[in-house]
């Protein structure tokens, strides 16, 4: 990894492991541990914010450049040295535990509530990177399933051999759909190899035959792709995850330096998504968050519903 990448990596909050995996804490986590307040995940799947750890395989890999990401976007498509698995998961827990120990004497912080934000029992496999460009994912996906940590694997969805083959499945698999055809799609997400479309596409087609709960997620810019809710449904209803969910755009990190606040649908427009993807493929609104500008579409009689902590292996 480039020592300038190492540099601003370490400007923003991340602490790296080897050569290419990362933790670093999300708000969520710092709120739910001062007050209480979980994320909008905490509300929807029964996580605990504060027992979460945000992490990625590979910080500086991905396969797209999307014009809606946060993040910084020094990517490369390639890493010759991956972190082992085992290492990986150890140096981040190891690396979750320094950037929050400072909240130990926090009179906010009850000691119950820190005790269990010190042994984490849910990883999101997100942050930065396309994690299905890490070669040992299915390795450290059963690395975190050993030590009772559920796992939440966020990807962009061009890695279908890569989801077909992995084994175990995380307990959610989560797939960025951000737009309704190729056009939209080449101008926003801006891939940087060829077959990118088509590739998400076969992982659409691949979702209803995956053994685990399954999540599209509609990051939505206005402008861009919010005004058409038919064409993401009809996509929809050919991945048929367990769970849809509508999210707004928000217009922060180096994004801001590719769009505009303009870009940012109201929650209200959010919704009317929505309801107009519910609508076309028989679902209902389940539940929303106006906070974290997202909405939840599902069958309200499925029995993937949850409304405690899951735990892997139990579905």
């Amino acid at each position: 990894m480039e020592s300038a990448l190492k540099m601003a990596l370490d400007r923003q909050g991340y602490r790296l492991i080897g050569e290419g995996g990362a933790v670093k804490v999300c708000h969520w986590c710092k709120e739910s541990l001062k007050s209480g307040r979980g994320c909008y995940k905490q509300k929807f799947y029964g996580i605990a914010s504060h027992r979460c750890i945000q992490m990625t395989p590979n910080v500086h890999q991905c396969n797209e450049m999307c014009l809606f990401c946060w993040r910084y976007q020094g990517f490369q498509l390639g890493n010759d040295n991956p972190v082992d698995p085992v290492e990986l998961i150890e140096g981040a827990i190891e690396a979750h535990r320094k950037l929050i120990v400072g909240w130990k004497g926090d009179p906010r912080v009850p000691k119950a509530r820190f005790e269990e934000a010190w042994n984490p029992d849910q990883v999101a496999i997100s942050l930065s990177g396309e994690p299905t460009m890490y070669k040992y994912l299915s390795d450290l996906l059963s690395e975190c399933h050993k030590r009772g940590i559920r796992t939440f694997l966020v990807t962009n969805g061009t890695g279908p051999a890569v989801l077909e083959k992995l084994d175990p499945l995380p307990f959610q698999l989560y797939v960025t759909l951000a737009a309704a055809d190729e056009g939209t799609f080449n101008r926003l997400c801006a891939p940087q190899t060829p077959r990118l479309w088509e590739n998400l596409q076969k992982t659409l087609e691949l979702l209803p035959s995956l053994g685990c709960r399954t999540v599209i997620r509609h990051t939505l810019v206005k402008g861009w792709n919010l005004e058409d809710p038919d064409g993401f449904a009809a996509l929809d209803r050919v991945g048929d995850p367990d769970f849809i969910e509508p999210k707004g755009y928000v217009w922060v990190g180096d994004s801001r330096n590719r769009l505009s606040p303009q870009n940012m649908p109201s929650f209200r427009e959010i919704v009317s998504f929505g309801n107009r993807v519910a609508e076309q493929n028989g679902l209902a609104l389940l539940d929303s968050d106006e906070t974290s500008r997202v909405c939840l579409l599902g069958d309200p009689s499925t029995n993937r519903w949850v409304g405690s902590p899951p735990v892997p292996g139990s579905l």
